[in-house]
């Protein structure tokens, strides 16, 4: 559980890094995605998944 934890902490670590460092880049690039077919969405939020899955079973597995 507390692995769980950490990694969303780290989620959070990472979304505010870009954030604060890219603030006009970030506020594009959500504009730009909030204009994406949500087929697409979709798409990626399952590509992303399995990467994610992939990682953590490559380092844990």
């Amino acid at each position: 559980m507390s692995d769980l934890i950490v990694g969303i902490g780290l989620v959070f670590v990472i979304e505010g890094l870009l954030y604060a460092a890219f603030p006009n880049a970030m506020r594009k690039m959500v504009e730009d995605v909030t204009r994406l077919p949500d087929s697409n969405l979709r798409g990626v939020g399952i590509a992303a998944l399995f990467i994610g899955v992939a990682i953590v079973w490559s380092v844990r597995g």
